[in-house]
């Protein structure tokens, strides 16, 4: 039996779940990761964390399909036994999601349902379909948004179902620290990725705009977050739970 931790990072084929699949590699955890239909990236990320000597494997997952998390545990029982020679994993990351930009005024339900379904129903019965499989003295890590916090236009079922699993968080700390396990919330501001189409990344005005609101003078990088994330994974941070961290350089400050 392998004596390394394991870390289950759902969306880890790019952007910040690549960054959160890299980092706890560099802290010497093995990693699961999900794709939802980028196979090729995600396999790249495998090949990456096994160049930096740890065990990785990637899956497939629609974060927003709870009626697939039975067959999805199912493969995650089979390649921890076969990849990892585990029965259990140590650190679950509910990083998957989508993005929505649409006015409050012009939200349709059919995008509201897919916004709760990927960003909280799905988190929530993922996470509750974990519990055989996560090993006691285990962490969850949800990831929210700045936007929990402040308010752009445009955001508000986005930022409304992140606040919902803010919340969620706190109670998952209370009700599960009898078995040891630690349950946080990071909040990422504004970060340079292809979420939201690029937006942040590629948009000259909205980069200088979120550079502007910020502190520290610039947008988020992927590398920002992925750290942090590893950190919140290592014996350092055992004592943090319960906790909203935000990321953001000092957005709205």
């Amino acid at each position: 039996m392998s004596n390394s931790k394991i870390a289950l990072v759902t969306g880890g084929s790019r952007g910040l779940g690549k960054s959160m699949a890299l980092n706890l590699a560099k802290k010497g955890i093995d990693v699961i990761l999900t794709y939802h239909s980028q196979q090729a990236e995600a396999d790249g990320v495998v090949a990456e964390i096994k160049a930096l000597g740890r065990q990785a494997a990637a899956l497939q997952l629609d974060a927003g399909n709870t009626g697939s998390f039975d067959a999805f545990f199912e493969q995650v029982k089979a390649r921890l036994h076969d990849t990892f020679q585990a029965e259990k994993f140590n650190f679950l990351v509910n990083n998957a999601g989508t993005s929505l930009h649409a006015a409050f005024a012009d939200t349709t339900e059919a995008q509201f349902d897919e916004v709760v379904n990927v960003h909280l129903k799905g988190p929530f019965f993922l996470t509750q379909k974990a519990l055989p499989l996560l090993a006691d003295g285990g962490r969850i890590i949800n990831i929210s948004s700045g936007l929990a916090r402040f308010s752009y236009p445009g955001s508000s079922a986005y930022a409304a179902v992140k606040g919902a699993i803010e919340v969620l968080t706190r109670y998952q700390a209370k009700e599960l620290g009898a078995r040891g396990i630690a349950a946080n919330v990071v909040a990422p501001g504004a970060i340079a990725t292809d979420f939201s189409g690029g937006m942040v990344r590629d948009n000259p005005q909205v980069n200088a705009a979120v550079a502007g609101a910020t502190a520290l003078g610039r947008v988020g990088e992927p590398e920002d977050i992925g750290p942090l994330v590893a950190f919140l994974c290592t014996d350092e941070a055992r004592w943090i739970n319960a906790q909203r961290i935000e990321a953001s350089g000092g957005m709205n400050v």
